[in-house]
């Protein structure tokens, strides 16, 4: 006969599982966890905050760099990373501001920006995957010489004379209430992040991209292509940074030679921020979206306290190392390396 003795240990130890799965979620989203707890923080501070104004703007800042952050994503998840995209950016702004300059209509300027972006993306790609060189060098000189040739293309001065439709586009807002109208820039990167999302979840390449962080190796005697996944990713996010540099140049109405200087940190931050591994193979883009939103309310609270630039700088550069740490963590509880 069954008593209730027999049954109990079971029992305790279903308890222990679902705590342990409980426990594991948790550190598997606690990026989302982090952003409430600080939108929560950012409300107390604020009776702004929650406004569908402010909500607007923060999405509308945080466009160039969660564009970015997206295609940041695709490198880091094949156990890469992308360190030019600030370059990229800025390039990518003043290709197509020299060429509007000229004459060219917007759309063809901006079609030309992203061939020049991706054809940047492509070539570090190839190099680090053909000539074997850590994707970490390839990008590093890259970061210089891209941003050399952006201020040889502009001779060092911002082009000016950009198309008033072009800039009346970097303001755009789409309405979707009435009287209220959200920032076209916020919903182009909410479009980049589905797409990359759905490519990522249900598309072979997105199969190739985990399977060629998670061991490259592995993959290749596999049969995957694995340099051309390598090229791809970089490719990738070589377009969307020279996107996002068309879109900043928009809205500022001006193509500057200077413009993202730094971006790669924030990009690089949201992406590990998000739950992505730097050893490649597991994350998402949508923790990264979290991410970048969360580091905009972050600079949002630090405007409302009044603190300066270089505090940001500092803050977000230890927010980076907690989240390896955080990462390395959840890997080791995990089982993995």
């Amino acid at each position: 006969m069954t008593t209730l003795t027999d049954v109990a240990p079971p029992a305790r130890g279903g308890s222990r599982l679902a705590a342990s799965r409980a426990v594991d979620l948790l550190l598997r989203y606690n990026f989302v966890a982090i952003f409430f707890a600080v939108v929560l923080i950012a409300t107390a501070l604020s009776d702004n905050f929650l406004t569908f104004r402010n909500i607007s703007n923060l999405f509308q800042q945080a466009s160039v760099v969660g564009i970015c952050a997206v295609g940041m994503s695709f490198v880091i998840l094949t156990a890469n990373i992308d360190l030019s995209v600030g370059s990229v950016v800025a390039c990518g702004g003043m290709v197509a501001s020299l060429l509007m300059a000229s004459g060219v209509p917007p759309l063809l300027a901006a079609l030309a920006a992203l061939a020049c972006g991706a054809a940047l993306g492509a070539g570090m790609g190839a190099i680090s995957a053909f000539a074997a060189v850590p994707s970490f060098i390839v990008t590093l000189a890259g970061l210089v010489t891209v941003r050399g040739v952006t201020f040889l293309l502009s001779n060092g001065v911002p082009v000016g004379g950009l198309p008033r439709g072009f800039g009346q586009f970097g303001s755009l807002a789409v309405p979707v209430l009435p009287g209220l109208g959200f920032p076209l820039l916020g919903l182009l990167f909410l479009l980049v992040w589905a797409v990359a999302a759905l490519v990522l979840r249900y598309t072979v390449f997105g199969e190739y991209v985990y399977a060629t962080g998670g061991n490259a190796e592995a993959a290749r005697l596999s049969g995957l292509p694995v340099r051309r996944v390598v090229i791809s990713v970089f490719t990738i996010s070589g377009t969307l940074a020279a996107l996002a540099g068309v879109l900043l140049a928009a809205r500022l109405r001006i193509g500057q030679p200077t413009a993202a200087q730094g971006l790669e940190l924030d990009a690089i931050a949201a992406v590990v921020l998000g739950g992505t591994s730097l050893f490649g193979g597991r994350g998402s883009v949508t923790g990264t979206l979290f991410a970048v939103m969360l580091l905009q309310v972050l600079r949002n609270i630090f405007n409302l306290l009044g603190l300066g630039s270089f505090y940001q700088m500092t803050i977000t550069g230890l927010i980076i190392i907690a989240a390896i740490l955080l990462n390395r963590a959840i890997d080791g509880r995990q089982g993995r390396r």
